[in-house]
């Protein structure tokens, strides 16, 4: 199975690229699913019916088109955030029923529950999660624009994050004593329940986190070609690398042909391919899609907006650890970088985790073994590559290289 991620610029036509590659590799004789949030109709599919955040079939050709096809399905699933969420909420309502009536509050019914700011990103989430144990060949999955993206990517594992923090399960072996050491500290201590929901929402963290970090995951970026798109593809590629990410690939969509006799549309073309002369200099792997010179009015008009699927993802660098106790006893940790960082870096040490901040992103790295028991003496930028500096403790640091 393969997982295209199809982010981009506010309006550069993620909806129409993400579905105009699914609808081509089903015609190919693939099993695909489409997921997008959008509604039906903005993907420009005829899907058929089925229940909210199902998968729905699609057809792959028009009435009255006698092209044959090998034989590929498409699916199209868009998310449900208010059913996900009225689930979730009624399922930790009633786990909680106890203290909700030691409290006396009243409980809340399914039909008064409105979703919550922030749904929609768990649903989709979520989605990821349950496609990537489908039997598909292809999953397109149509993500938000490229900083909603990559803060939707870096969830998983912030969450998780924070859940091992506030709730440690390793507290969990205390259990049995739980009740003479509530009496001892005079304060209630949490429930078995809330380890049993917060044990649940680790494990399905840590499995769309999986999917994410997958070799068969691949992030494409769609961009029209002008002044945000050289910015946000430096973006794109930093705040994946800081998250240890490859880039798959980057799309120009809506590309203007030369030659044009008009002054006015030969200006704006001109303009246009400048700025992919600046995309293809950062990226020389750049795929560029015409403007059609209309809406997309169907299925035909899709496969003409389609991008090739590549049998096997780039991996992404590696972050590694290079011995130089031999010429001036320090460890170095190289962390890749590719693109400009225009703004400053900093680092923040927290027990076994280094807080990288690169920017506007930021992440909380968990530290190699062998540079836990060492001490942060320096960071710099060279090439793309950030390097940082760990002086080992010649008392508790083995001898052994890493």
């Amino acid at each position: 199975m393969r997982i295209i991620l199809v982010t981009g610029t506010g309006g550069a036509g993620r909806t129409t690229v993400a579905s105009g590659t699914a609808l081509a590799e089903a015609r190919a004789g693939r099993r695909v699913l489409l997921v997008s949030g959008e509604a039906d109709g903005a993907t420009g599919l005829p899907a058929g019916e089925a229940p909210a955040g199902r998968p729905r079939p699609v057809r792959l050709t028009q009435p009255g088109d006698t092209a044959t096809h090998p034989a590929g399905s498409l699916h199209l699933l868009v998310p449900d955030p208010a059913g996900d969420f009225r689930s979730e909420f009624l399922s930790l309502q009633a786990r909680s029923g106890a203290a909700l009536d030691l409290l006396g509050a009243a409980p809340l019914e399914e039909a008064e529950l409105t979703e919550l700011p922030g749904s929609g990103q768990f649903a989709l989430l979520r989605a990821l999660r349950d496609a990537a144990d489908g039997d598909w060949d292809l999953v397109v999955v149509e993500l938000p624009p490229v900083g909603e993206a990559l803060a939707l990517l870096a969830l998983p594992e912030q969450l998780r994050r924070y859940l091992r923090r506030l709730l440690p399960q390793e507290r969990q072996a205390a259990r049995a004593l739980r009740p003479m050491l509530a009496q001892l500290a005079g304060v209630p201590l949490p429930a078995q329940w809330l380890y049993e929901t917060t044990g649940r929402w680790e494990a399905e963290l840590a499995a769309v986190q999986q999917v994410v970090g997958s070799p068969r995951t691949a992030v494409r970026l769609v961009v029209e070609p002008g002044p945000a798109a050289t910015d946000a593809l430096r973006d794109a590629r930093l705040g994946l690398a800081l998250q240890g990410l490859a880039l798959d690939g980057v799309v120009a969509n809506r590309v203007l042909p030369d030659g044009s006799a008009d002054p006015w549309f030969a200006g704006l073309a001109a303009e246009q391919h400048r700025h992919l002369a600046a995309l293809r200099a950062d990226h020389p792997e750049l795929h560029e899609l015409p403007h059609l010179g209309r809406g997309v009015r169907g299925p035909e008009d899709l496969v003409l907006l389609a991008v090739p699927v590549a049998t096997a993802t780039a991996p992404a660098t590696d972050w590694t650890v290079e011995d130089r106790r031999a010429e001036d006893g320090i460890l170095v940790w190289h962390v890749p970088l590719p693109g400009a960082v225009k703004d400053g870096l900093s680092l923040v040490r927290r027990g076994d985790e280094l807080l990288l901040a690169v920017g506007p992103f930021r992440r909380a790295v968990p530290l190699p073994a062998v540079l836990r028991r060492c001490t942060v003496t320096g960071a710099g930028l060279v090439d793309g590559d950030l390097r940082i500096r760990f002086t080992p403790d010649p008392g508790l640091w083995p001898r052994t290289a890493p």
